[in-house]
């Protein structure tokens, strides 16, 4: 196929981007170009219009508005600022926002430790975490990362730095899905709920 730089260049800002490889971005990139009146357009007023008012919270890192900057969680007056839920992506608190299962506020990392893909805990958003615990009265950081040897060397790493500084750290429990069962649950899942168990008469299932 004959190169165009103009084309060649929204494949490679298409292909930055999550969940989108290069064979899906030379087809969205082949798509705007032959439907560009109807595409195009809406969809610069779009970037240009998060351009103009989309930034992140100066406080937690979830994404705001310009002239809501601390963002409404960060904010509100009814949220318990002594509790901070870390998270690895903004994403994550839109979805535990939704089980309405937490009242205090949050703190964004955009992603977490790396070493495989060069990913430092200097890249992160921990300075800013650890200002936050020195500054502010915080009673308790809780965990709410992956699973997997990354998320567990993010918690690890945390935890670390946070137990230097008298911070009670927890980590929210994993264990089996709703509506699943032991059989099709991995050993791993299976261990973590066992030690994450609580008593029976704790369980709250609304």
């Amino acid at each position: 196929m004959h190169h165009i730089e103009q084309h060649d260049k929204l494949i490679r800002a298409l292909s930055r981007l999550p969940g989108i490889g290069r064979r899906s971005a030379e087809r969205i990139a082949l798509t705007i170009a032959h439907e560009k009146k109807l595409l195009l357009e809406p969809l610069l007023n779009a970037l240009q219009g998060v351009n103009d008012n989309i930034t992140t919270c100066d406080c937690c890192g979830v994404i705001t508005t310009f002239d809501a900057n601390p963002c409404a969680i960060c904010s509100s007056s009814t949220r318990d600022k002594s509790i901070i839920c870390v998270v690895e992506n903004s994403d994550d608190i839109l979805t535990i926002e939704k089980a309405d299962s937490f009242n205090g506020v949050y703190h964004t990392l955009n992603g977490r430790i790396s070493p495989m893909t060069g990913v430092r805990p200097e890249d992160l958003r921990l300075k800013e975490l650890f200002e936050r615990v020195e500054k502010e009265k915080i009673s308790e950081v809780i965990l709410a990362i992956n699973t997997d040897v990354e998320g567990d060397a993010t918690a690890a790493y945390i935890s670390e730095k946070l137990a230097s500084l008298g911070i009670k750290t927890t980590r929210i429990a994993f264990g089996i899905p709703a509506d699943s069962g032991i059989i099709y649950t991995d050993p791993i899942t299976l261990k973590r709920a066992f030690n994450g168990r609580l008593p029976a008469t704790k369980l709250n299932l609304n």
